[in-house]
């Protein structure tokens, strides 16, 4: 074959179809360079391309009534976390010996609980808890699942085999016993919860991100970086993460409500958080038993959980529907 240089004006979707007409296992490194060069040189063009791209995601995003709903309530819940600590004249570990058990109301807004804590203090503080927790453990689950799904699908034999095989065993492991067991050595330490949670949350992520690699690692480009001498550690960085990249938003969201679920289970039950830090979860443990003498305690953490949790479902279907090019739920452009 007759080795042709593409015009540097060529761009991705070029290349794509000059390989598609090349025999099986060989690429001209004509066109190859030739494609380079011009996708190097393109500049603008992708950057426009990218800026129509996320405000057609945007528009798709707002069509979703409920994910702008869910928006809404989570900004004005993060808000309150933050805003909530610096208009209180309590902090949440201050003890008013006067007021036990209070009931809302005077200085008090929320009531206090039943050392005296000032509720609505440790209810914002909780708020804050619960979120950084949620927040850092599902970043650091997503990368972890989206770089280890992604180098066993790309580089394939034994190292697909063994990560597969760590994988599997520790979806069978019972995690949340060993979460329990693990968290009560540490006495409540938060960043050590956000360690525990991280360790044992990203395999099931992990499966499904090997799963979409697996095609993505067939496309042109991929073979193209390959040919053009990228590491698999480049490539994978470089194509085949960014181009999960929509699910792996998705999977982000839905992780953060996953996380606050799991920490509310572990403080509700006395191995999360615990005293004289506080968090959504053990401020629900804590008022669990006085819902009948002194509901306040149980029913303002109880609904502050509820609207977050629910807010953040919301926010990750209305990606769904905006990042995924399948769905209908999103309308037309």
């Amino acid at each position: 074959m007759t080795d042709r240089i593409l015009p540097p004006s060529t761009g991705m979707a070029e290349l794509e179809r000059e390989l598609e007409h090349q025999e099986p296992g060989h690429v001209d490194p004509g066109t190859v360079a030739g494609a380079a060069g011009g996708v190097v040189g393109a500049g603008a063009a992708p950057t426009a391309r990218g800026a129509r791209k996320w405000r057609l995601y945007l528009r798709r995003f707002v069509r979703n009534r409920m994910a702008v709903v869910g928006v809404v309530v989570f900004v004005a819940i993060a808000l309150l976390g933050i805003v909530g600590p610096l208009i209180s004249d309590y902090t949440y570990d201050e003890v008013d010996f006067l007021a036990i058990n209070d009931p809302p109301g005077g200085d008090h807004w929320l009531g206090t609980t039943g050392a005296g804590n000032d509720l609505f203090a440790q209810l914002t503080h909780g708020i804050q808890r619960s979120l950084l927790i949620g927040l850092v453990v599902s970043l650091a689950t997503t990368l972890i699942a989206a770089f280890v799904g992604a180098i066993a699908a790309y580089v394939g034999g034994w190292v697909e085999r063994a990560i597969l095989e760590v994988i599997h065993f520790l979806l069978i492991v019972p995690s949340f016993l060993i979460l329990a067991l693990v968290s009560n050595d540490v006495n409540g330490d938060w960043r050590m919860l956000i360690v525990v949670l991280a360790l044992f949350g990203w395999m099931y992520y992990a499966r499904i991100v090997w799963t979409m690699a697996l095609s993505v690692r067939e496309r042109e480009f991929v073979a193209a970086a390959r040919y053009m001498g990228l590491g698999p550690w480049a490539v994978v960085r470089r194509h085949i993460v960014p181009n999960i990249g929509s699910m792996l938003t998705i999977y982000f969201t839905l992780g953060v409500v996953t996380t606050i679920q799991a920490e509310t289970g572990l403080s509700f039950l006395g191995f999360g958080v615990k005293e004289p830090d506080t968090s959504l979860g053990a401020l629900i443990g804590e008022g669990s038993s006085l819902v009948y003498s002194a509901p306040w305690m149980f029913w303002f953490p109880a609904i502050t959980l509820t609207l977050l949790t629910v807010s953040m479902a919301f926010i990750a279907d209305g990606l769904r529907d905006a990042l995924d090019p399948t769905s209908q739920a999103g309308g037309r452009a």
